[in-house]
């Protein structure tokens, strides 16, 4: 494959959740980056919906990107079939990688491990160490607790809306994706669906 057009990281369970829909999604979303000549850099993982999103990428032409700590390839989790498969020693590592490979960010569904990469890569751009588009898919209404307690952080003067506004938050990968990349900086508005 040729030179990538953006590369995304994208956050997710290694599992596949209790929810058909967030399993399409996976799927739609690495059919996405695969058939607009993007790059899906990710956990690494071949299980959940990090294993779907994979797949899919791959499976539409993409190249995929996996980063995963030591540990976990030794637990048999690691997702061979990666275009890349970097194996580090450390999370904070792992993080860092993906983060350097990624010109946006986008979570989908997952648990603690998800939240913690979603929070963190949005207080680096806070704090101006990246200034790369964040987003967060809002399949079903999965975060809609998460976005309402972060408001009542914000209505009580430990956050302010201008880091509410530094994420991108919709419901539809079909939305929220071009969107990325434009933010990127991969297309201008009237040829983003050109990539």
């Amino acid at each position: 494959m040729s030179t990538p057009t953006f590369s995304l990281c994208v956050y997710c369970g290694s599992r596949p959740g209790a929810d058909p829909t967030f399993a399409d999604a996976a799927r739609a979303v690495g059919e996405w980056i695969g058939r607009h000549g993007g790059q899906l850099v990710y956990g690494g993982g071949r299980n959940g919906l990090m294993g779907l999103v994979a797949d899919a990428t791959m499976a539409a032409g993409g190249r995929v990107i996996g980063i995963i700590p030591r540990a976990l390839v030794e637990k048999e989790w690691a997702h061979h079939g990666c275009s890349e498969l970097h194996v580090v020693d450390t999370m904070h590592e792992r993080k860092r990688l993906m983060a350097e490979h990624a010109d946006a960010f986008l979570a989908l569904p997952g648990g603690i491990g998800t939240l913690e990469e979603f929070f963190e890569v949005w207080t680096w751009r806070q704090l101006g160490y990246h200034d790369k588009p964040v987003g967060l898919l809002n399949l079903g209404g999965y975060y809609d607790s998460l976005l309402a307690f972060l408001h009542t952080g914000v209505q009580q003067q430990f956050m302010g809306d201008w880091q509410m506004n530094l994420i991108r938050v919709d419901a539809d990968a079909a939305r929220l994706l071009p969107d990325l990349v434009q933010a990127a900086g991969f297309s201008p508005a009237a040829r983003v669906d050109a990539i």
